[in-house]
């Protein structure tokens, strides 16, 4: 799938995604890609804009076995890495999640910030035959 955006959680095989991008967001990640190379998210669940997907130049934010690499986002056939803090994983593992963007001020050090335009999560839960059918994910850094 080289020149399109996975929107609906598949991956194109029998394996069920744990997260997808809108059309809309995946404007917004080309744009981002042009200015600051590869990109990455990160979800922390922490204090500080903590319920934002945070996005960053691919490596800048530094993962570890407190992480869980959810998967990567297909914009256009470069790969986005979507990570998360285990701990909120552990709330989060039932659902799927896809990264979507709405009018205003972005997370202080995610790269949309300054783009009046900010990423938010929103997410459903898995159907019994998606639950079946998820992978667990990997923890640690890639």
């Amino acid at each position: 799938m080289a020149d399109e955006t996975r929107t609906d959680g598949s991956t194109g095989d029998d394996v069920v995604a744990r997260v997808a991008i809108t059309p809309e967001a995946a404007v917004l990640v080309r744009s981002l890609r042009a200015q600051h190379g590869p990109l990455m998210f990160h979800q922390s669940g922490g204090c500080c804009d903590g319920s934002s997907p945070m996005c960053y130049p691919a490596g800048e934010f530094q993962t570890g076995p407190a992480d869980v690499h959810l998967g990567d986002l297909d914009v256009d056939g470069e790969p986005v890495a979507v990570w998360m803090s285990s701990n909120q994983y552990g709330y989060w593992s039932h659902t799927h999640l896809t990264i979507d963007v709405v009018p205003g001020r972005g997370a202080g050090f995610s790269l949309e910030s300054p783009t009046g335009q900010r990423f938010l999560i929103r997410s459903r839960l898995f159907t019994d035959d998606e639950t079946a059918q998820l992978v667990a994910p990997q923890h640690g850094v890639l």
